[in-house]
């Protein structure tokens, strides 16, 4: 499967105290870069609706379009999860969905992704990024190979994008200047050190995100129902985070 099944084993600190929360200050536009559609939804879109919904601007940048995580032809099956991954950005807020239609299940971690992921982030000029778990180990299990190279090829490009002597055509050629991201957040990390809390509303705006793939979670076998699945998810984020749900994040100030 391309989604990434986030652990809803407890989560401790490494000493017992509860995490902080994230610092929001002068927070006002977020990247999430990812591999897939669906990526965003298992837990993480509640932190992405709490923040729309506290008016700062989050866009999503996905590499594929996940036509190779299904039955069906590719031609069949990215067209499909685009529409599912629009409807999903809906729930939460999310108005801004782009693609670099690099091919599912494939991804490389070249300089030509770390260029196409550093535009973005130039355009965008996010004073924060968000990439997903890219642990070999993840989710209870051994990583999927595009979420390994993404979320690699996304922390290297927060740095290229604030480095004018990287990729000089996209500062001579097409205009955009250097950004420097302020902080790099990764979901789904088995180590956190942030905490977003989240409210029972936003909870339920993530369940629906993750409902509105349809098409693709009736494609894998066993599948937790969403309602099941994403708050237990989030209140084992809570647990560590001292309230009732929360996204956790390791987070690194650049």
């Amino acid at each position: 499967m391309s989604g990434s099944l986030e652990s809803s084993d407890s989560l401790e600190t490494s000493d017992g105290t509860l995490l902080p929360a994230l610092s929001e200050q002068d927070l006002r536009r977020v990247l999430c870069v990812v591999a897939h559609p669906d990526d965003m939804e298992y837990g993480t879109s509640a932190a992405v609706a709490a923040w729309t919904s506290a008016g700062i601007e989050v866009s999503y940048l996905l590499l594929t379009r996940g036509e190779a995580g299904m039955a069906e032809p590719p031609a069949v099956v990215g067209p499909l999860r685009e529409t599912e991954q629009r409807r999903a950005c809906a729930r939460v807020g999310v108005s801004d969905l782009r693609y670099l239609h690099h091919p599912d299940g494939m991804l490389e971690g070249t300089l030509d992704l770390r260029r196409d992921i550093a535009r973005v982030i130039r355009q965008v000029r996010p004073d924060l990024v968000l990439v997903a778990n890219f642990e070999v180990e993840a989710y209870g299990g051994l990583n999927q190979a595009d979420h390994r190279v993404a979320g690699l090829a996304a922390i290297d490009a927060a740095r290229d994008a604030a480095n004018p002597w990287v990729f000089r055509p996209l500062r001579e050629d097409e205009g955009l200047e250097p950004w420097r991201t302020s902080i790099l957040a990764i979901a789904g990390h088995p180590d956190p050190t942030h905490a977003k809390t989240v409210s029972a509303e936003h909870v339920e705006a993530a369940v629906d995100s993750l409902r509105d793939h349809e098409a693709y979670l009736a494609h894998v076998e066993g599948h937790p129902l969403p309602e099941e699945l994403i708050p237990e998810v989030l209140r084992a984020g809570g647990e560590v985070a001292g309230s009732e749900h929360a996204v956790v994040l390791r987070v690194f100030t650049l």
